[in-house]
């Protein structure tokens, strides 16, 4: 349960505020990215004219409740709503976008992604943190109204997750254990886009933090070289789970930030000096104050 619910145990006690931002595609699929603000989660809204798909949902009921007059603005119906992976930051809002869109469906990857939500849940509600989110508290004999995480998170049945009306999102999960213990990728032909989930931030500190061990740093470095390499011809656009769009060459910013962050960690004489010399290599990072520091903290003794 540990390895589940650790990775971001102190990220669940920040709220977030949400704003929208627009990117568009010539294609038959175009995308809407809500961009959280603090720590830039992203929220992205898929479109083909005819129906809506949104790809993670906020940190807050109140952020959600931003993001789904975003969607209602659309006009158009919201068929499904994707959870990347197991982290709050990603799900919080599903429960109120769920009230929303009755119709839509909450659907993940795979089974342990599934697994990954309901135990953080789970363990958020034991210390009283859903508190502050009570449409996320777990249905259960003391809570007979709550959020009923089995019945209404459904697996895929595959790898593709078809839009009504045409288009198709292609997911993939094969990754190890890295920033989170199971995470979705998303391609989308028409975009030729890449939707790095938690695999990729864009000028925002990498959460190394408690729950993230050197050989799940080791494995993302890894995962960063192959999608460089694996998608040098496609160049496709980069969609990070923190921070705004880019090009392939982003993962070589991530492996860089990587081996700066291993070589100073090693070797500073302390937490501070880390801190500082970590700063002064990425002044124009988000999140110093929290992802970087608690990663630091995670990484030295």
């Amino acid at each position: 349960m540990k390895n589940i619910i650790m990775p971001l145990i102190v990220a669940t006690i920040v709220l977030f505020v949400g704003t929208p931002s627009i990117a568009y595609a010539s294609g038959a699929v175009s995308v809407d990215i809500f961009e959280g603000e603090t720590a830039t989660v992203n929220s992205y809204l898929f479109s083909n004219g005819k129906s809506l798909v949104v790809m993670d949902v906020q940190r807050s009921t109140a952020e959600a409740k931003k993001l789904a007059e975003m969607i209602k603005d659309k006009g158009l119906p919201l068929t499904h709503i994707l959870i990347s992976h197991g982290h709050p930051d990603h799900y919080t809002g599903m429960s109120w976008l769920l009230k929303q869109f009755p119709k839509a469906k909450i659907v993940v990857a795979n089974e342990d992604i599934k697994k990954d939500i309901l135990g953080f849940s789970t363990w958020m509600e034991s210390v009283g943190w859903l508190d502050a989110e009570p449409l996320l508290k777990p249905k259960s004999a003391k809570q007979p109204n709550g959020f009923d995480y089995l019945k209404n998170i459904n697996v895929l049945p595959s790898n593709k997750l078809s839009m009504n009306g045409g288009g198709e999102l292609t997911l993939s999960t094969h990754y190890s254990p890295a920033e989170a213990e199971h995470v979705t990728t998303v391609f989308v032909d028409d975009l030729n886009g890449l939707f790095t989930s938690d695999l990729a931030y864009n000028k925002v500190h990498l959460w190394m933090g408690q729950g993230v061990t050197k050989k799940h740093v080791a494995n993302w470095r890894a995962m960063l070289r192959t999608f460089r390499s694996e998608y040098t011809q496609l160049n496709p656009k980069v969609y990070p789970g923190h921070g705004k769009p880019a090009d392939i060459k982003l993962f070589d910013t991530l492996v860089t930030y990587i081996d700066d962050f291993n070589h100073i960690t090693a070797t500073a004489e302390s937490k501070e000096v880390a801190m500082k010399k970590m700063k002064a290599l990425y002044p124009d990072y988000k999140e110093a104050g929290f992802l970087l520091k608690y990663s630091v903290d995670n990484h030295m003794k």
